[in-house]
């Protein structure tokens, strides 16, 4: 009997777990997401200057090297691009269901009844939601209406032109220090609205030669070396978020000296100076940012936001800020885990009401109670150093185990309670000392538990996600057989 697997989401994690089960020889797979596009926050984000803040080498699968890639952190376009080439190259376009949007998933006590958007519902007895932790933009509710054209940077409208017009940008997290410099000097002047300064270091970001593309071409095995490299640099920032005081000193110490070096004004660097621990919040790579604050048609405003009037933005000094166009580069509801579907488990346990006090996740992808369920990219397996589709490949690695097993004795999985409950524990302990407790961030929910990170380095993830135990699940009933055609 065939084990018909449901995946939602079609960007990096979607499809990577697509691919692995497909090559493990599971055939009855459909791959659904709303958009008309695969991709992800690839698709989604069209906002100008927006690129990868990971080198390709490693922000790319590894078993899908890609020689063509034009720099060592390329544009949006490119990113888009292989993710389509690997589309065809995995065989996976004719799994592909797009346009399709998940709103319910109920567990039926033997499958998953999945309900669409349009009414429809698709059986299934595995499902793995690979929805994303950074793909449902978050908006502040500020008092009053602006008159002009707003948006977020991820619901970007190419229609909207900047061109000679005043743009205000609110926020400094990693869309914007790539938007606003790829727009000043076409924008008549750019006000951007900062709430906390963020932590920055130098982007080694580089042209590729046609050269270099060409031996990658003839000789793959080039590539990794290459990818290597990329891991090892790695090594150094993810020692430095997770406690290593040396590796701590070096980042601060190099940041520090890039503003010294790049902010000749002092009042401008003091604004740009954070006052938070480093890595707290997200450590942002770029060349650009610093310079495009100091253009004289660009300026930073630190006082808070109260209101958005019809022709601006009113900030707590009475000061109106003039705007033609506004931007929110405010992030995303990162720690609202699989929101807005409505996932019920097993004896109607509804899944919002087990996460009430914030996500959890047996290696970020059981939860008790939820049989055959399995996430990509869920609780706790976002990375503070490293590219996160190293952490997808593991993810779909331990898949596969999981739906080979259910395949072979028809037993749905579901994690053991106590595990996950040991699990969970010893995670927040040590996120509890971690650097990302210590400020408010988009990795923390409203009651302060940091909800997206994994507390240690990648390969301590890779090597707790190698096997698969099968003593960490309960010892359930076979499936009953499904009724054959006719």
């Amino acid at each position: 009997m065939s084990t018909r697997i449901l995946i939602i989401g079609a960007g990096f994690g979607g499809l990577a777990a697509a691919n692995a089960l497909l090559k493990a020889g599971f055939t009855d797979l459909v791959l659904v997401d709303r958009a008309d596009r695969v991709g992800g926050v690839w698709r989604d984000n069209l906002y100008p200057g927006c690129a990868c803040d990971i080198p390709a080498p490693l922000y790319s699968y590894s078993y899908a090297q890609n020689p063509a890639w034009s720099r060592r952190f390329p544009p949006q376009a490119e990113i888009l691009a292989y993710l389509e080439r690997c589309v065809s190259e995995f065989g996976l376009a004719g799994k592909l269901r797009l346009g399709t949007e998940v709103t319910a998933a109920e567990w039926t006590g033997t499958a998953w009844r999945v309900t669409t958007a349009d009414g429809g519902t698709i059986e299934a007895d595995v499902l793995v939601p690979a929805v994303g932790q950074l793909s449902r933009p978050s908006i502040p509710q500020l008092p009053g209406v602006f008159g002009g054209p707003a948006m977020h940077t991820a619901l970007w409208d190419p229609a909207v032109s900047v061109e000679g017009r005043r743009v205000a940008v609110i926020g400094t997290g990693a869309s914007a220090i790539q938007l606003v410099p790829a727009i000043a000097g076409t924008a008549a002047h750019i006000t951007v609205f900062q709430r906390t300064p963020p932590w920055t270091l130098p982007k080694p970001d580089r042209r590729y030669g046609r050269l270099r593309g060409g031996l990658y071409r003839s000789i793959p095995g080039l590539m990794g070396p290459a990818r290597a490299g990329t891991w090892l640099m790695t090594l150094v920032t993810g020692l430095a978020v997770t406690g290593n005081r040396a590796a701590g000193a070096l980042m601060r110490g190099i940041s520090t000296a890039q503003r010294r070096w790049q902010v000749r004004d002092p009042e401008l660097r003091r604004k740009v100076t954070p006052d938070e621990p480093m890595g707290c919040k997200r450590v942002l790579f770029t060349n650009a940012w610093l310079p495009a604050l100091q253009r004289p048609d660009v300026d930073l405003v630190t006082e808070k936001i109260i209101a958005v009037t019809a022709d601006g933005i009113r900030t707590a000094d009475g000061v109106e800020h003039p705007a033609d166009v506004l931007v929110y580069g405010t992030g995303f509801a990162a720690t609202e885990f699989l929101v807005p579907i409505e996932v019920t488990g097993r004896d109607g346990t509804r899944l919002n009401e087990v996460w009430k006090d914030g996500a959890h996740a047996y290696l970020g992808m059981a939860v008790p109670g939820f049989p055959n369920l399995f996430l990509v990219y869920g609780p706790n397996t976002n990375t503070g150093n490293t590219s996160v589709v190293y952490f997808h490949e593991a993810q779909a690695r331990w898949i596969v185990q999981a739906v080979r097993r259910f395949a072979e004795d028809r037993i749905p999985l579901e994690v053991r309670p106590e595990v996950a409950a040991r699990y969970d524990e010893e995670l927040q302990s040590r996120l509890a000392g971690s650097v990302w407790a210590a400020c408010e961030s988009w990795y923390r929910n409203a009651g302060g538990r940091v909800v997206t990170n994994w507390p240690g380095m990648a390969a301590e993830y890779r090597r707790r996600t190698a096997r698969l135990r099968p003593a960490d699940f309960l010892a359930g009933r076979p499936a009953p057989d499904r009724p054959g055609p006719g």
